[in-house]
């Protein structure tokens, strides 16, 4: 890899140089090992989700044929159509890996629009992996160059990264030239988009951002490719990426940049254990560790946790709202309701969110003595961590402290762990043939054929 360019050189023209020179040498076999994880991890979550309303809701929008897999259903599907069913799905359940420092949830963005744009043009698995590869370490370096400062701003992370993300990824996998790799991730910074007002009512357009950033960068891409011309300083520039999406912070591009092509992050994707927010997963393991401690939570009188001011507008406020969730999306957003499952049921799965489970008065019982107190010492967004406070009948205090997310970096899921969620995951959507599903993967990963068939709903698959 060559040296970063001179401070008077774009941005994005490192970025494209990457691009193109992962695409034409070996992956570390580490990095290879993390796209299979990824491949297998958002291929459950599809199946997951496949007979979801909000998923029905996408396939009823689309608007086109062609060779490529909307996992889970029959039938193929165009480019465009294909990654956006995917994304919608893989990120439908707030299930999907994440960044730590970002956050951001790279697999649901990049998976879809790699697969999608190596069936539509028949490409190899080694082309999948380069793409998925050069995709998602752009999607978490990016994340890091204004940490907070997009959410602040109204906007998902996962949304807009993802647009530039997916447009380099799809330029790698498709092995376009510099200049061609340069204008697409030019031309993705005006298809990003994606706001967090569904934190008001936990309404569904979150599900949506995954599937859309996966659209916008195929189509960033196939306009390079074609000629189309993007501007350079796109990430940079007085009008640029970060200028409009996040403001109030001035960008650092040494995360960004150092080490691109030497040093691989993407390894640090923490996988998740729980299907709801990023930050509130350590919440969860110390809610689990007190009841695993004999507590009731007919005990409990009150908890109260130490958080990162940047998880409070999102993840706590208002408070009131955050106790009562209103749907079984929105609970995926609230601490409270997390704590009080977790605690109550020792897990937080897919079982844990459906509209029946969080209307149990036992449960939001639980989730009205839940509060906060912004900790100034707390690492987040470098590291997400859990600590609750419980107060007991009897006057007794117990504390639990989760150091670190587990999944993460320092607690990494094992392969097991992730092919037994991916089992969950596809059992959970009545899917009876995750193990050829797997298998394709697997060849993918391999370097082999992009063949999909075992993800396509058919005579050997049935519904519950």
């Amino acid at each position: 890899m060559n040296a970063p360019p001179k401070s008077d050189a774009p941005v994005a023209a490192s970025l494209a140089r990457f691009a193109v020179e992962t695409s034409r040498k070996p992956l570390p076999d580490a990095v290879r090992e993390t796209v299979r994880l990824l491949l297998l991890d958002v291929a459950g979550l599809c199946l997951a989700a496949r007979d979801t309303d909000y998923v029905r809701a996408g396939l009823a929008s689309v608007a086109s044929e062609g060779r490529c897999t909307a996992l889970g259903h029959p039938g193929g599907l165009g480019p465009y159509d294909a990654a956006l069913v995917n994304g919608l799905a893989a990120h439908g359940e707030d299930f999907d890996d994440t960044f730590e420092g970002g956050p951001v949830h790279a697999g649901a963005v990049v998976v879809p629009a790699v697969l999608a744009i190596a069936e539509h043009r028949g490409l190899s698995g080694d082309a999948v992996l380069r793409g998925v590869a050069v995709g998602t370490e752009l999607m978490c370096r990016l994340s890091l160059v204004a940490p907070q400062a997009i959410h602040k701003a109204g906007f998902h992370p996962t949304a807009v990264l993802g647009a530039p993300a997916a447009a380099a990824a799809v330029c790698a996998a498709l092995g376009l030239d510099g200049t061609q790799t340069l204008n697409a991730i030019g031309t993705s910074g005006s298809l990003a988009s994606g706001i967090i007002e569904y934190l008001s009512d936990g309404s569904w357009t979150k599900r949506l951002h995954a599937g859309a950033a996966a659209q916008a960068g195929i189509r960033a891409a196939l306009l390079a490719e074609g000629g189309f011309f993007g501007p350079s300083t796109v990430l940079e520039g007085k009008h640029g990426f970060y200028k409009a999406f996040a403001p109030s912070r001035a960008p650092d591009f040494a995360p960004l940049l150092d080490g691109l092509g030497e040093r691989w992050v993407l390894q640090d994707i923490a996988f998740k254990p729980y299907a709801c927010g990023t930050m509130t997963q350590p919440f969860v393991d110390c809610a689990v560790k007190l009841a695993a401690q004999g507590v009731s939570p007919e005990d409990v009188v009150a908890i109260e946790c130490r958080v990162g001011e940047g998880t409070v507008h999102r993840l706590w406020d208002p408070i009131a709202l955050k106790r009562r969730p209103p749907n079984g999306y929105a609970a995926k957003f609230s601490t409270p309701y997390c704590i009080a499952v977790g605690f109550i049921d020792g897990k937080a799965g897919l079982e844990q969110f459906t509209e029946e489970r969080v209307r149990d008065e036992r449960v939001l019982a639980l989730a009205a003595t839940v509060s906060y107190v912004v900790d100034p010492e707390d690492e987040y967004p470098r590291n997400f961590t859990g600590h609750i406070r419980a107060t007991l009948r009897d006057g007794s205090v117990r504390e639990v402290t989760k150091g670190h997310m587990r999944g993460g970096a320092r607690e990494p899921l094992t392969a097991a762990d992730i092919r037994a969620k991916f089992d969950d995951n596809a059992r959970f959507g009545g899917w009876t043939e995750a193990a050829a599903l797997a298998e394709a993967l697997d060849r993918i990963a391999a370097g082999g054929s992009v063949d999909l068939a075992a993800g396509r709903a058919g005579q050997k698959e049935t519904r519950p």
